[in-house]
């Protein structure tokens, strides 16, 4: 058996069981940029598709012998009805062994007691989406006549938090940043879902196409919102998880970071098309059309093994990307924290992905702050000969490594 290379192994895979959305969210990446990809694949993945998917993950993980997750997505996943996702989730599990998590992320409008029953007998992991209260949320998760839906996702979480049964699949919920919105009203809303964790996105762009609420590359909108909500978060005696301040926070104290986006810890992310098709992550359509496209070849997972995809220089290459290659962020001495951001925010169409994020500045004036809460901690933990457990603010952060 011919071992993969171990610092470009596979953490997730994502799997796109359905194509379309009964949302239109107008900042979606996949229906509201450049790239138009989706409107050539089926509306849900094939049988055969699902099959051979389910098969190849088998074999990868008998290859790499360490855990990746298996994240149904879309679209919205849930649109494969209920006997297809009973028969996916149940060949997921009796495929993969325990440590390979199986997760959806969903907007919820469609998660019903029988959906969530078959979440709780196969132990999937449930995220989903939801902005804020509702003039937040409405203003952009909207259906097809352009209606809000925050009061039929809030219903849905509602009724995942009213099951004793459920309630520890509820991984947590996803908001998208709107910049001009109140960081107060919008954390106090999404804490009161219950949800144990909140896992913040800055909306989608690049240098050449300004994400919303950016004056300039170099103002600083999200950054603001987001040093405002870290004060929040970090004034909260019982706060739930924020992943990314979690992440950066413990990333400043010497530790490592556990998602992509921040830090310099390189994640093997691919993506499987209803179609078959095997990309990179797709969040690279931010960038342009196809940006998600293995350049050198055309792969699906009905033609083409997914242990040999992995070996290969191809993606080797698109694994290596993650890394920032301006001589700015090479040179910053918040790189170990920044980490350059998400590849697709540094795309320009003079320079390619040779920039820093278009939210660098943003990045700058958060980490800075972090900086200004961990000043004092530190200078007490000198004093205490490097012990933290006397200092209750790190000690309670969720997530944060204090040793």
């Amino acid at each position: 058996m011919v071992a993969l290379n171990a610092s470009t192994l596979v953490d997730t895979v994502l799997l796109k069981v359905a194509s379309r959305c009964n949302l239109d969210c107008t900042y979606c990446y996949i229906y509201h940029m450049d790239d138009d990809g989706w409107r050539g694949q089926p509306k849900c993945m094939p049988e055969a598709v699902q099959l051979a998917t389910v098969q190849q993950l088998a074999d990868l993980y008998t290859h790499q012998r360490k855990p990746f997750s298996v994240v149904l997505h879309g679209g919205e996943p849930l649109l494969i009805g209920v006997d297809r996702l009973r028969d996916l989730c149940s060949q997921l599990r009796s495929a993969l062994p325990v440590p390979c998590g199986v997760h959806v992320q969903t907007n919820g409008i469609l998660l019903t007691d029988e959906i969530i029953d078959i979440f709780v007998q196969f132990d999937v992991g449930i995220s989903i989406s939801i902005d804020g209260p509702s003039d937040v949320h409405d203003r952009f998760r909207v259906d097809s006549r352009g209606r809000g839906s925050y009061e039929r996702v809030r219903s849905a979480i509602s009724r995942l938090t009213a099951r004793e049964d459920a309630r520890p699949l509820f991984a947590g919920v996803l908001a998208v940043i709107d910049p001009s919105s109140n960081p107060s009203s919008v954390y106090t809303s999404l804490k009161a879902t219950g949800a144990p964790s909140i896992d913040f996105l800055v909306r989608d762009g690049n240098h050449t196409r300004l994400p919303f609420g950016k004056a300039r590359a170099d103002s600083t909108e999200f950054g603001c919102w987001m040093v405002e909500l870290l004060d929040i978060y970090l004034s909260d005696p019982e706060p739930p998880r924020v992943r990314i301040f979690d992440d950066m926070l413990r990333l400043i104290l010497g530790g490592p970071a556990q998602k992509e986006g921040v830090g310099t810890t390189d994640y093997g992310i691919l993506v499987i098309e209803t179609d078959g098709r095997i990309n990179k992550n797709d969040t690279l359509k931010v960038a342009h059309k196809d940006a998600d496209r293995f350049e050198q070849t055309s792969w699906s997972i009905l033609s083409d093994n997914l242990f040999d995809i992995v070996r290969s220089h191809a993606y080797e290459d698109y694994y290596r990307q993650q890394r920032p290659t301006a001589s700015a962020c090479r040179a910053c001495p918040e790189l170990k924290v920044c980490g350059g951001g998400m590849v697709a925010h540094r795309w320009s169409d003079d320079r390619g992905f040779d920039n820093p994020s278009v939210f660098c500045a943003d990045q700058l004036l958060l980490i800075r702050r972090m900086r200004e809460w961990i000043a004092p901690q530190m200078v007490a933990r000198t004093a205490n000969g490097g012990d933290y457990g006397q200092h209750e603010k790190l000690e309670r952060t969720p997530g944060v490594a204090v040793s």
